[in-house]
Parts: structure tokens; sequence; C-alpha cells
């Protein structure tokens, strides 16, 4: 039978190797730590930037107004025609950086992505700044127009820089992810790309809308200029992102069999409640008057 002829405290093998090697790891372990270079520690700097709370800016006459903090969200609409899951409730659109890259690098990669969220909080990833389009006029608090072209701007990454949702005609290397659409991004340059216009709901009033103020906190569709693609969100259609999965945002207009464009193309620019700094405009539940007001209107009812 067999015996271990060793004891204990007998070293075999390449030990001496291991322990320089051992002695070699806690020391880059402790100049990464030092540096904060660690995984994570670049994980908590990332979220703690992009899960900041943001106070979405008030819209005292109802309506949009260039320099307005809001958020876009496409309200909950019925499944359509799309198969497989569907994700239901109101989304927001959010910014999306990759989920390996941004693992690697303190610095946002740039072109960088954007996806919808089921999410109603006001934050950095999902705050944007309604832009004029000339950055040499200053318009700020004046009030976003039907067919007026307009910028939509974030501050993001470590080092807080002025990032555009912008869009270009699909090619063989560049479309959205998912359903090979146009893809929409966020950029550094100011160029034509960052361009987009407002358009009235109802199509057979659209022309007569042309150039009134737009509401706040009510259904619009957004085309961006260059491409007159609407912006859409496509909800079942799922991604990878650094947040985990989350829906994909592309600018394709989805017509229906009247021409009107499909609810996955409405959005609506959604200010802060005024009475609550932590809520958005999509909290504050109807008055009752309004409500008794349509069911009797409804119901042939006369209450003059």
């Amino acid at each position: 039978m067999a015996q271990n002829l060793y004891g204990p405290g007998v070293r075999m093998g390449n030990w001496n190797e291991d322990v320089y090697l051992e002695e070699e790891r806690m020391k880059d372990f402790l100049e990464k730590r030092e540096k904060g270079e660690l995984l994570i520690q670049r994980n908590r700097r990332w979220k703690k930037n992009f899960l900041r709370p943001v106070q979405l800016s008030v819209s005292e006459d109802g309506y949009a107004h260039y320099g307005n903090n809001v958020m876009l969200v496409n309200p909950n609409h019925a499944r359509g025609e799309e198969a497989g899951v569907f994700q239901e409730g109101d989304l927001c659109l959010c910014m999306s950086p990759d989920e390996v890259k941004s693992q690697l690098h303190d610095e946002l990669e740039i072109p960088c992505g954007v996806s919808a969220v089921q999410t109603m909080v006001p934050m950095s990833r999902n705050s944007f700044i309604i832009l004029s389009e000339n950055t040499s006029n200053n318009e700020t608090g004046q009030v976003l127009r039907y067919g007026q072209s307009f910028c939509l701007g974030i501050v993001a990454g470590l080092e807080r820089k002025m990032l555009y949702l912008s869009s270009d005609h699909r090619s063989h290397l560049k479309s959205s992810k998912k359903s090979w659409l146009q893809e929409v991004t966020l950029t550094d340059e100011v160029s034509h790309l960052n361009c987009w216009q407002a358009a009235f709901l109802d199509p057979q009033l659209r022309l007569e809308y042309e150039g009134f103020p737009v509401r706040a906190n009510e259904k619009i569709v957004i085309y961006h200029r260059h491409t007159n693609r609407a912006l859409a969100v496509h909800r079942h259609l799922s991604l990878r992102t650094y947040f985990g999965k989350e829906i994909e945002v592309a600018a394709h207009t989805h017509l229906d069999s009247h021409k009107v464009e499909k609810p996955k193309n409405h959005w609506m620019l959604v200010t802060r409640n005024p009475r609550d700094k932590s809520t958005t405009m999509l909290d504050v539940p109807k008055p009752t008057a309004e409500d008794t007001c349509a069911v009797e209107q409804a119901m042939g009812i006369n209450t003059s």
C-alpha cells in the first residue's frame, strides 16, 4: 500500500514561483485600487454618474420651451402586429453605453447608443435638454413650435460633455442592431444630423398647426429633419446594454392603413410636477371634474 512520505511542511513543485506570482498579483491589485482602476470602482463611478437624480423643468404655461430639461416618453399602448415578448408600460428614451467597452474605459464611447426603459424617475441618462438648431442664437425660454428645427442634448460621461441625439441614413455598415433600420445615436459633433422637428399628432390637422406652440406632456411625432424618419420604439426587440436588457430605439416611420403614424412613433415631452420635485406630470392624476364632464357629454347629459 502506497504511503505519503512527505510531511505538511515540505514544499513541492514550483513553490517559489507560485509565491512570487502571488506577491505580484497582490501588488497589481493594490496599485489598481490606489488608482481607482478596479472593475468594481469603475462600475460605481459609472452608476453614480448615469443614475444621478436630475430635476426636470416646470412648464408654467403648458408648452415646451428651449432650454427645458424634459424626458422623452413613449406612452403605453396595446400590442400591434409584433411577435414575441412585448414590453408594456410607458418607456422613456435613455442613453445606453456599450456593455463591454464601458467596463474597460472611464471615457464614454462616442457615438453612444440609446434605448427605451420602463422608468419614470428623472436621472442623468434619461433627461434631455431642448436646444436651438443655431447655437449662436440664444433662444432659451422661447416656445418650441411645430415644424421648427431643434436639437435634443444630454450631459453625459464623467467628463460631463454635451451629446446630441443624431441619426443618418441606413447603410450596410450602420443600422440599428435588431431591426436593421435607421440607427439613432448620441454624438458630440454639432451638425445638421442632430436636428429634429415636432409634428402634430393628427395628420389631417398637421398643416393647420404648423407654427403653433408644442404642448408639453401631450403626444406628438418627432421627425428627423435630414432623413424625414420618425423616432420610434420597437417594444418587441430587446438589447443587452450596460444596465441590462432594454428596448431598441430607431428612426423609422411606421404607418397604418390610413397613413397615420402608429403608437410606436408617439412621444411626449414630459416635464416636472410643480407640486412635487421628485415626480413628473405623468404622475399627476387627471381632475375628477374633467373625467365626469367627459362622461356626461358622451352620455348626452346637458350640464349647463
